[in-house]
């Protein structure tokens, strides 16, 4: 049989045993927050980036498709039939033999607008672009216009 003294002691080291002190605790979420406030600028930075760079590839998935409705048609999509002409059949273009963009429907950009189709381009035969995140014409760093002459 225990005597009293190593019940006392069983008690004590139990009742140490039984959780965190408040301290401990905001110990632990300062050194997270601390983390976090290192790596969560460069994560986002990572994510922004990520989406100029699958715009840039979108661009040039569309020049790829522009190349081949060109060998069939014998022509560029007009500005007025714009990027649908890729994944839509119309009876002004016979020869045409798409779609030449997976789907059925146009991607947008990474943030949710449409790419601008011009054919006659002012820079080359078509010119694709896009407004980048702010989505209006001009800007800096993901804002920038990204374009498929600009490579």
């Amino acid at each position: 049989m225990l005597s009293r003294n190593a019940i006392f002691k069983r008690r004590r080291t139990s009742r140490g045993e039984r959780g965190f002190t408040l301290i401990e605790i905001l110990v632990v979420i300062t050194i997270i927050a601390i983390i976090m406030a290192i790596v969560g600028p460069r994560v986002l930075n990572y994510l922004a980036e990520s989406k100029v760079k699958a715009a840039k590839i979108q661009i040039q998935s569309f020049s790829s498709a522009l190349d081949l409705f060109n060998l069939d048609t014998g022509r560029y999509p007009t500005t007025a039939e714009g990027l649908d002409a890729l994944v839509k059949p119309q009876a002004a273009i016979p020869a045409w033999n798409g779609p030449y963009l997976k789907g059925n429907s146009v991607p947008e950009d990474p943030w949710g607008h449409a790419y601008l189709y011009r054919s006659p381009g002012e820079h080359d035969v078509y010119d694709i672009q896009s407004y980048g995140s702010d989505g209006r014409e001009g800007g800096t760093g993901t804002a920038a216009d990204i374009a498929s002459w600009k490579r």
